[in-house]
């Protein structure tokens, strides 16, 4: 077994927003040599690693030039240059999640045909090549209206979608390929995190469930657990696995899925990486799912998925009116309620909606942890300086 404790083992992260600054605090914990890159030279993750380096992720020559210094490399974000992964794979390097699974991801159109194929339950949905190909399918009636449209590449955090209700809607929309899906009746949304280690060790999380923010399309809460039936969880995370062992990843995979009006549970999609949906784990956790990910990608035994207690999450985004110098008002207040931890991912300037930041409220009672969140949301908000 390769010696990565107090070594010269080196992990590059490609990424270094706050999901790769929260996975450092568990490379900090375990003493292991971190390399990141990011193109933003204020990315949060700049102050926790050993080396930084800003860099482009979509660059080939870039994202080669810095496998080839270290031992593994994961990731923190899908955009990321495949072709570069798979050649330092062929190299001989250590790439997880692997080339081959984050191409199958990567494009919202190869993973929709990718649940077709392996029988795993989705919406119906219609790929499209542009903006006229999509506008032909409206005048033919093949699409109906409401739907739910997705761009291929590059949508996260409620970007890259929109539910479509008429025509005139289509004008807006971008030249780009995507998807028509079928909008769902669903009554909840729910999210099932499932671990996997190079020699194939599984592990699921319990089941959460989000509530999502109605204009934003980001979501304002995550509980832990959801609040479902045994019946349909248990459903839920025989599912996710079943998702897992079809991408055959190594690491992380969040699962995001609806439960119908008739408890039929679909994938709406996922992401190879830690999550939003799993930040509940760092204080609900006995393992959180940053530290998972970590003993997933170096083959490490898993941790115990089980939650010490409930929890709940509330993400922390700019307020629409703000952009600038951010300014967290309320924090102290919310910091004198039980069981409320805040977590600032290092964004020195604010945005309308830009995440910021989550806190978490751990409680023994899952009711009570949603009516403290309802009361952090109420009291926090993510301004601007007043200058």
């Amino acid at each position: 077994m390769t010696h990565y404790f107090s070594s010269d083992f080196k992990l590059g992260i490609l990424g270094g927003g706050q999901l790769g600054k929260m996975m450092l605090y568990d490379t900090r914990k375990f003493d292991i040599q971190t390399f990141v890159m990011d193109p933003n030279p204020e990315a949060p993750s700049r102050v926790s690693c050993n080396y930084f380096e800003v860099g482009s992720l979509m660059d080939y020559d870039t994202v080669m030039a810095f496998g080839k210094k270290v031992d593994l490399l994961t990731f923190e974000i899908e955009s990321v240059n495949v072709k570069a992964l798979e050649d330092l794979e062929a190299l001989g390097k250590k790439v997880y999640p692997s080339a081959a699974t984050l191409q199958k991801i990567q494009n919202k159109a190869t993973q929709k045909s990718f649940y077709d194929h392996n029988q795993i339950p989705t919406a119906q949905f219609q790929i499209f090549q542009n903006l006229t190909a999509l506008k032909k399918g409206v005048s033919e009636g093949n699409i109906n209206f409401p739907f739910v449209w997705k761009s291929a590449t590059g949508g996260y955090d409620g970007k890259g979608v929109s539910v479509i209700k008429s025509k005139e809607a289509i004008h807006n929309l971008p030249d780009v390929e995507c998807i028509a899906e079928d909008l769902v009746d669903f009554k909840t949304e729910i999210a099932v995190i499932v671990s996997r280690s190079v020699s194939g060790e599984i592990k699921s999380y319990p089941v959460v469930e989000m509530e999502f923010h109605p204009e934003a399309n980001q979501v304002e809460y995550v509980l832990c657990p959801a609040r479902i039936s045994e019946d349909v969880a248990s459903k839920a995370r025989e599912l996710a696995r079943k998702v897992s062992s079809k991408f055959e990843h190594v690491g992380l995979l969040a699962i995001e899925m609806f439960v119908t009006k008739n408890d039929d549970i679909l994938v709406n999609e996922v992401a190879p990486r830690p999550h939003n949906s799993g930040h509940f784990s760092i204080e609900g956790s006995f393992t959180n799912q940053f530290e998972q990910h970590l003993r997933a990608i170096l083959d490490l035994p898993l941790g115990s998925t089980e939650s010490k207690t409930n929890a709940v999450m509330v993400n922390l985004v700019g307020d629409d009116n703000y952009t600038g110098d951010v300014f967290y008002e309320g924090i102290e207040e919310i910091m004198a309620l039980p069981g409320v931890t805040p977590h600032i991912y290092g964004k020195r300037e604010t945005r309308p909606f830009r995440k910021m930041g989550h806190v978490n409220i751990i409680h023994s009672d899952i009711s009570e942890a949603r009516a403290i969140a309802a009361t952090v949301k109420s009291k926090i908000k993510v301004i601007s300086k007043k200058s």
